[in-house]
């Protein structure tokens, strides 16, 4: 009788083990920027396929490093991250192929050629561009009724002596490649000699009264409408998406790219090195790069897609100024470089340094 007991408690226990193992195997762990999905994507991605999304999120490049670095490339399944961070996510292994040797994605040819065999991943091997757009000012354009555009709203106290400020808060790289492109030494800044005066640039912005500190890119055009300040550093599809879900609260609020040059970023998805279901990822990312999908995740976030299939069913306003730069937008943008080594620990050691006096 004990033996018979055993056995049907053993068999229930494997049972169950089973049924637990076969629910995690149906998972998928999305790692995100803030609301930067459509909800009706994932639901019908776990619809189709039975697999369960659960979304984590992050506010920087930098947050999502250290979470990989921390064990996070074991957690989550897809990362988002952008462009050129990712030889820093290659270089640290915690991203792996998307594909295993000899094969693809289905829908990759679906890429528009300016998003392939880019500089940061030149075969394409480690990632899948998702969204890109532009990061320029943001302003309150009843303060600045007409602005020179130029990153001087920002860095030059003689341009703005009162007004509160604030700058995006991130890496160090983007904030001094745009300390970089004011003092004449380009978007695309590499070096000693120009991070050198970016930083202390940056010191010296830090120090003035009305400079309130780092915030995100959402924030950022919260807090201009609110009055809380009057100019910003905020990409192009969030004021976009701001301004489509309020014209009146977000009315005054005016966009421009730098004269001196701006970046053009990409977003791009890539599997963990570790990752607990990389089958699921590989599935997912094949879903997001269907162009009916593609489209519907451009008109949701209002930035534009790298797909080129989808353009024909994107919505008007991304085909137009902010979301889609004009040509002469588009001659000041650049990528942002891709830095390591000695570099990168040089970049680091200057942010560090300028962020603490």
């Amino acid at each position: 009788m004990k033996l018979t007991q055993w056995a049907v408690l053993s068999m229930t226990a494997l049972a169950s083990s089973g049924a637990v193992a076969d629910d995690q195997e149906r998972q998928l762990n999305l790692f995100n920027w803030t609301d930067y999905m459509d909800p009706e994507i994932i639901a019908d991605f776990e619809a189709e396929t039975g697999i369960d999304v659960v979304q984590n999120y992050y506010n920087s490049n930098a947050e999502m490093l250290a979470k990989l670095n921390a064990g996070g490339d074991a957690q989550y399944d897809i990362v988002i991250p952008s462009d050129y961070f990712v030889p820093r996510l290659i270089g640290a292994k915690v991203i792996q192929p998307l594909a295993p040797d000899g094969q693809s994605l289905e829908g990759i040819d679906n890429i528009m050629a300016d998003f392939q065999q880019p500089a940061y991943d030149p075969d394409g091997t480690y990632t899948v561009p998702y969204q890109w757009g532009v990061t320029g000012i943001v302003y309150n354009t009843d303060t600045f009724p007409d602005p020179d555009p130029s990153w001087g709203l920002l860095y030059d106290p003689a341009v703005n002596a009162d007004y509160p400020f604030a700058l995006l808060k991130g890496d160090a790289q983007f904030t001094f490649s745009t300390l970089c492109a004011y003092l004449g030494e380009g978007f695309d800044c590499v070096g000693q000699a120009p991070w050198v005066e970016a930083a202390k640039l940056l010191v010296a912005t830090r120090e003035r009264d009305n400079f309130v500190g780092f915030v995100d890119a959402t924030a950022t055009i919260e807090q201009i409408a609110s009055g809380v300040i009057h100019a910003g550093i905020a990409y192009n599809g969030d004021l976009a998406g701001k301004q489509s879900e309020d014209p009146e609260l977000y009315g005054n609020i005016g966009f421009f790219v730098p004269r001196e040059g701006s970046q053009r970023w990409v977003d791009v998805m890539a599997i963990p090195g570790r990752a607990p279901h990389p089958d699921n990822a590989r599935r997912f990312i094949e879903y997001l790069l269907r162009p009916e999908v593609a489209a519907r995740l451009s008109n949701y976030n209002l930035y534009t897609s790298p797909n080129a299939a989808a353009q024909p069913m994107l919505s008007a306003e991304l085909r137009e100024p902010p979301v889609m730069p004009d040509a002469d937008t588009r001659s000041r943008l650049s990528l942002t470089p891709a830095v390591d080594g000695e570099q990168l620990q040089l970049l680091q050691q200057l942010w560090s340094e300028a962020r603490s006096r």
